[in-house]
């Protein structure tokens, strides 16, 4: 009988009897298919990854949707454990980037200008409305924000965004492509919008982050780093092609040149 007790114990604790409960607080945002944590079906690939990192490691995330503008303050509250997404070279006003712990990226995003196909290389001169989600920073546009040659208009989700560019009541919307290709199939004709690769856009990675938890941190980077076909497979998925992909793809549809692309 001591023998079965002691391969029990031995057991449980192999198997991450000391596994907790954390509370990830994520951007309120429809981010589909990179996250959409309002869902109650599919919440998107960083959950995905997060629910893969959950079943290998026993630790049970519950995740809760705020106001863009809350998770910070509400992370140095300890009223969550971790944000997401997060992003070391953000800029906020309750926390810095050297107080708090990043895990590897979940996925990276191509964020840039949305704008309807037809209209795709005229060039950033007639870019003189863009629309842009709440809670964004308009980072590549600031220069031309500031001489008046671009002025923002901010839209409450995405596909009021859309319907704005739709309609050309804007001239292009801020966004990432693979959720403006999600987005606009859902209201619009494949391949109405394209991201227009001659306008500024960047890749940017999408990280956890925390104040608190940093040996969790450690443990997801290590669940990556040691997982790479399955996380792989999650973003494929989700039709998360990597950039230099895309960027060949969007070259070729486009027919640009690569000095062409904006830098």
């Amino acid at each position: 009988m001591m023998r079965w007790v002691v391969l029990f114990c031995t057991y449980l604790l192999s198997n991450n009897v000391y596994a907790e409960k954390y509370i990830v607080g994520a951007q309120n945002l429809a981010y589909f298919p990179h996250y959409d944590f309002a869902s109650t079906v599919d919440k998107g690939a960083a959950w995905s990854i997060l629910e893969a990192f959950s079943k290998a490691s026993g630790h049970e995330f519950i995740y809760v949707s705020l106001p863009i503008r809350r998770l910070q303050l509400e992370l140095v509250k300890g009223n969550v454990d971790f944000v997401y997404p997060d992003n070391s070279g953000w800029y906020n006003s309750i926390t810095t980037s050297k107080d708090k712990y990043f895990s590897s990226p979940l996925t990276y995003a191509m964020t840039g200008t949305i704008v309807k196909k037809e209209n795709a290389g005229k060039g950033i001169g007639t870019i003189k409305n863009l629309a842009m989600p709440l809670g964004f920073t308009p980072v590549n546009w600031q220069m031309r924000i500031n001489n008046q040659s671009t002025k923002i208009t901010w839209v409450s989700n995405i596909q009021q965004g859309l319907a704005l560019l739709y309609q050309e009541r804007v001239d292009a919307l801020d966004l990432e492509y693979f959720v403006s290709q999600h987005s606009s199939s859902l209201s619009f004709d494949q391949d109405t919008f394209t991201l227009d690769l001659t306008l500024p856009h960047n890749e940017i990675p999408f990280s956890l982050s925390t104040l608190y938890q940093p040996n969790i941190i450690t443990e997801l980077n290590d669940f990556i780093s040691s997982n790479p076909e399955l996380i792989d497979s999650i973003k494929s998925k989700y039709g998360i092609v990597p950039f230099e992909q895309l960027s060949k793809q969007l070259l070729n549809e486009q027919g640009l040149k690569i000095e062409e692309v904006w830098q």
